[in-house]
């Protein structure tokens, strides 16, 4: 969802703010990274590396969009744009939405881990080398851990 709507916010920003062309393809880049870590980690969801490029491409995703709003907050026109605000307020909502999700994987995982630690499962996974330990979905920047600020 949040990859679905950041092309329409930037193509939404682009004619306001033709000159920032710099913060616009950062986000584009992040962007496109993300959709690429995202298929990858569906292809492979077993692949720690895989869940783990997830993890830094989501966080320089949020990083592009924290500069983005940044920026925005410099173009009064932008920000009383109705299509402006209402992708803003949607992207918002699903990074709300990405917190919640990212929880609750990292909470199966934990569960998951869990389950594997105990008996009978250690024993049977240990003899036959099966269940492997699951990696969590981490975000490293400080800066993506904070809630991206949205003011109209």
């Amino acid at each position: 969802r949040r990859h679905d709507l950041i092309p329409n916010l930037v193509e939404t920003a682009k004619g306001y703010m033709s000159h920032e062309k710099e913060t616009l393809t950062q986000v584009i880049e992040a962007r496109n990274q993300a959709v690429s870590a995202k298929q990858a980690a569906a292809a492979h969801p077993d692949d720690a590396s895989a869940v783990t490029q997830l993890g830094k491409a989501e966080s320089l995703l949020s990083g592009s969009l924290a500069n983005f709003f940044a920026l925005s907050e410099n173009y009064p026109d932008l920000k009383a744009n109705d299509t402006m605000a209402q992708l803003m307020e949607e992207l918002s909502s699903t990074e709300n939405r990405i917190g919640f999700a990212r929880q609750a994987f990292n909470d199966a995982v934990m569960n998951y881990n869990t389950y594997r630690e105990q008996f009978p499962q250690n024993f049977i996974g240990g003899l036959f080398g099966s269940f492997s330990e699951a990696k969590l979905l981490q975000i490293e920047s400080e800066q993506a851990r904070k809630a991206v600020n949205v003011s109209f």
